[in-house]
């Protein structure tokens, strides 16, 4: 055989195999390639599919979350309003613990009272007032036409947000019942049932609304820069100036000696509507943060409230002491009062440190304000106006001395400096064109009110009742019968 043959032969099929696996590369390639160009865009599908679920799952959790924390502001707005509702019990309490024994029953049948009618007059139309929105403002031409939703706007609670303004009345309410119970214990033991429930009725349904309106809603007082709050203006002294008007026309208790006031019948019964009041005031100031989601605000509020009251208690206790040499319970029980009173509306403004001075000296202001009242010769029966008036504006002028710049501006307040933390007047102007504008209104509406009531009779209980007493007169019941018999009125 030629070599020659055979070596070619050799080659060629070397040359064939080469071809083969240079071919069977190319398809084992194509196919690899091809698989993996597939492989790809499902890989990245997966990927997208993915982040898309997590999203949707971050969001429903974030939903989940905002429904969770919207529930519990509901529900603390509610248990916050329960408690000030609860506060009704102490005034009462405090009312007939501190006036004497022959008008008791009847400070428990209004303070009573003063809770039912307002509830219904602030659901009527009150609640409207305050709230509802202002064409121009009450002071430049008043509510536009239907912007007041009488009766809730005709809320069923079938409707969507029927819950939270059902929760942001009755909170709304409480505080209305409080400013119409204050004047009840400076007017006590001589006013006429029916007079009683017809300012109570106005007092819920006008007078308080639009002072309201002015602060806490939409109107002109607002626009000033006004700070309070939870109330110490706007509920504190407004009820302290329907208080002091009305014992003002009223005249003095049938026997009164001013300069000796008559002795309080139960101070167990005080004290121990002293300390309700102490406790739903947690409700009235923590409360008006109006949701649980800020715990810094919510712990400096509590503590703030704390404070004021027991400095209050001190203040006035050491203030009296030093002038009569007695640690007289009653100014103890009226001075927390008068810390709480004027605490309420810096407590989320002012530290600590701050809300012990404000409560010191409004035990001072309460003991000073009792004074003058005594010597005006104006009856107030439990000192209404000193611990809810006098005690309420200073607590409100302070913010404008002692209110602090980072709290101030947390809380997103027009002004955001204080005399003493940032050196401006700015703020305590502001303050005082709201004390001076409430007191204003309220007291030229309260005088008209009492004045009419008065002309018509309906004002001072009959003469009949200073001799037999009001209780004996009115409801013919006693609160000790065993004790204090009632008198008959044909009796000597």
């Amino acid at each position: 055989m030629d070599k020659r043959k055979m070596g070619f032969g050799g080659k060629r099929k070397m040359i064939y195999r080469l071809i083969s696996i240079f071919l069977g590369l190319v398809i084992l390639y194509s196919f690899g390639f091809g698989t993996i160009a597939q492989d790809e865009p499902a890989a990245d599908d997966a990927a997208a599919e993915g982040m898309m679920a997590d999203a949707l799952t971050i969001e429903m959790v974030q939903e989940n979350v905002d429904a969770v924390q919207n529930n519990l502001d509901h529900v603390w707005i509610l248990l916050a309003g329960f408690l000030v509702f609860f506060m009704q019990a102490g005034f009462a309490m405090l009312e007939g613990g501190m006036i004497r024994e022959t008008g008791v029953v009847n400070s428990l049948a209004e303070n009573f009272m003063d809770a039912c009618v307002t509830g219904i007059v602030f659901f009527i139309v009150g609640f409207g007032i305050a709230f509802g929105t202002a064409g121009a403002g009450l002071a430049s031409g008043g509510w536009a036409p239907g912007a007041i939703p009488l009766l809730l706007g005709g809320a069923t609670g079938a409707g969507e947000g029927d819950g939270s303004l059902f929760v942001n009345f009755f909170f709304q309410f409480a505080f209305a019942g409080a400013a119409a119970t204050i004047a009840t214990g400076a007017m006590a033991e001589r006013t006429e049932f029916v007079g009683k429930l017809i300012y109570s009725a106005i007092l819920g349904a006008i007078i308080y609304p639009v002072v309201v309106f002015w602060t806490w809603g939409e109107g002109w007082i607002l626009e000033q820069g006004f700070v309070d709050f939870a109330g110490s203006t706007i509920v504190h002294m407004t009820g302290g100036i329907v208080a002091l008007i009305g014992a003002y026309m009223l005249g003095p208790r049938a026997g009164r000696v001013f300069g000796r006031p008559p002795a309080a019948s139960n101070l167990a019964l005080a004290s121990l509507g002293t300390f309700i009041l102490w406790v739903g005031w947690y409700g009235f100031n923590v409360g008006s943060t109006l949701g649980a989601g800020d715990v810094n605000q919510l712990g400096l509020v509590a503590v703030n409230t704390t404070l004021a009251a027991a400095a209050g208690a001190l203040g006035a206790m050491f203030h009296t002491y030093f002038v009569t040499k007695n640690w007289n319970v009653s100014f103890i029980l009226n001075g927390s009062l008068a810390g709480l009173v004027a605490i309420t509306a810096g407590c989320s403004t002012v530290t600590p440190l701050n809300a012990i001075i404000i409560g010191l000296l409004a035990g001072v202001v309460l003991v000073i304000s009792i004074g003058v009242i005594e010597s005006m010769k104006i009856d107030d029966a439990v000192g209404a106006f000193s611990v809810h008036g006098a005690c309420g504006a200073f607590g409100t002028l302070m913010i404008g001395i002692v209110g602090s710049s980072p709290l101030l501006e947390a809380g997103g307040w027009k002004y955001t400096a204080s005399l003493l933390d940032g050196g401006s007047l700015d703020l305590f102007g502001a303050q005082l064109v709201g004390v001076v504008g409430v007191a204003i209104w309220v007291g030229v509406t309260s005088y008209v009110m009492f004045y009419i009531l008065n002309a018509r009779d309906l004002l001072h209980v009959a003469p009949e009742a200073d001799r037999i007493g009001i209780d004996a007169f009115e409801h013919h019941a006693s609160v000790w019968p065993n004790v204090l018999p009632l008198r008959e009125a044909d009796d000597e």
